[in-house]
């Protein structure tokens, strides 16, 4: 009815199991004037901390072999920790004869998150509605993001109705404005051939 310190986890109760004494720890008072002491033991399948109060554990050394009934496991200082129940008893069976493993520390910190099980973490309506409000931001900073025209595909772009009567009225302007100046040109032509032929006839003249 004995069960392996491998096997031990916590809040297992009413436990019952055989080790042998590595280490002893310093006594504790605490405001009861009750001592506690702790313990490092081992069997052969790991090895584990053991909290003792009272008088059993000032009679344990190290190299005993103790069976400890109806203990309980629960956590301690982030550490897995083997205590005596109550009811529970401590009894000295033997010394320094049982093969043990001390590699395996059940009471290390790391050992004590990969035996406890995961739970799934479910988000609290805030952070969902933290998620609601991020998405919108993305919906907006999307609409910002969107992606703006090059001057080249503005140049190469199909201009709107607008833009091509604006291009029109410029191009009559501009027609227009040709015709002016070509007026003037023939216009200024004209006046010099005029003088040209008055000065001739003038030379004519003179000469006669």
């Amino acid at each position: 009815d004995c069960i392996a310190i491998k096997d031990i986890k916590p809040g297992l109760k009413n436990i019952n199991v055989v080790f042998i004494v590595l280490e002893v720890g310093a006594a504790l008072v605490t405001k009861e004037n009750r001592e506690v002491r702790n313990f490092k033991v081992a069997d052969q399948t790991a090895s584990i901390n053991v909290s003792v109060w009272d008088e059993p554990g000032k009679l344990l050394v190290p190299g005993d072999i103790v069976k400890l009934t109806k203990g309980y496991a629960s956590i301690f200082r982030h550490c897995l920790t083997l205590y005596s129940g109550k009811n529970g008893d401590i009894h000295k069976i033997g010394d320094f004869c049982l093969v043990f493993n001390e590699q395996l520390n059940m009471s290390e910190p790391k050992r004590l998150e990969m035996t406890m099980p995961m739970t799934p973490q479910i988000p609290a309506p805030s952070m969902m509605a933290n998620n609601g409000s991020t998405n919108n931001g993305n919906i907006a900073s999307g609409r910002a993001n969107a992606p703006t025209m090059s001057t080249t595909d503005r140049k190469n772009a199909t201009p709107g109705p607008g833009a091509s009567q604006k291009g029109s009225s410029r191009m009559q302007q501009n027609s227009d404005q040709n015709k002016t100046q070509q007026q003037q040109q023939s216009q200024q032509k004209g006046n010099r051939s005029g003088r040209s032929n008055q000065s001739r006839t003038n030379v004519k003249n003179d000469r006669r």
